[in-house]
């Protein structure tokens, strides 16, 4: 039986290295959508619409394939963190932060462009920041430069020292795509993932 083709619906250099581990070929595909928050509308929800609106966005014109959609919405309280784009918004989520627990809320969408066929799932990643200071932001944003990253902080890399512990189902999840949950949505559309 030949495996479907499968896409994946995003630009982040972080899930194509995070979907290159399951080792299956894919494509990539930028979806074009708008990534704005609704209004009222809560973290969670967010992260799971613009997952599965990334892989609709793709599945119009990539017939028979698997298309893979992900979104990540960091969340402290109410206040959603997104991707601070440059140096003073990560030093204001950064100090934020500190001493706080943040919920990364990391949604997949898997779309059967061929049967319609759409499954989800959104797994929360708690992390616990620790009282750092200043300073130590100051020296982390000189040496990481985060800021394409919700919450302004790699945890796959030198954002490790801002973090007291991580609570979460899924590590992969926490740096934006859930492998083990895809790999059980692969295989439930008959893809042998190894």
């Amino acid at each position: 039986m030949k495996s479907p083709r499968i896409v994946l619906a995003s630009t982040s250099p972080y899930r194509r290295a995070l979907l290159e581990r399951l080792r299956l070929p894919f494509e990539v595909r930028s979806p074009q959508i708008d990534e704005a928050r609704l209004p009222g509308e809560a973290a969670r929800a967010t992260a799971l619409r613009l997952a599965e609106a990334k892989a609709r966005a793709i599945a119009s014109s990539c017939p028979a394939a698997l298309i893979i959609g992900s979104d990540q919405v960091a969340a402290l309280g109410e206040t959603h963190l997104g991707k601070p784009g440059n140096h003073e918004r990560a030093v204001a989520q950064l100090r934020l932060m500190r001493g706080k627990e943040v919920v990364f809320h990391t949604a997949l969408a898997l779309v059967n462009s061929e049967t319609g066929a759409v499954q989800t799932a959104e797994i929360p990643t708690t992390v616990a920041f620790r009282s750092y200071t200043d300073a130590e932001i100051e020296r982390y944003l000189a040496a990481e430069q985060p800021y394409d990253c919700a919450g302004s902080a790699k945890i796959e890399g030198l954002g490790i020292i801002l973090v007291e512990h991580v609570r979460g189902d899924d590590p992969s999840a926490l740096i934006g795509l859930p492998l083990a949950r895809l790999a059980s949505m692969l295989r439930q559309e008959g893809v042998t993932v190894v």
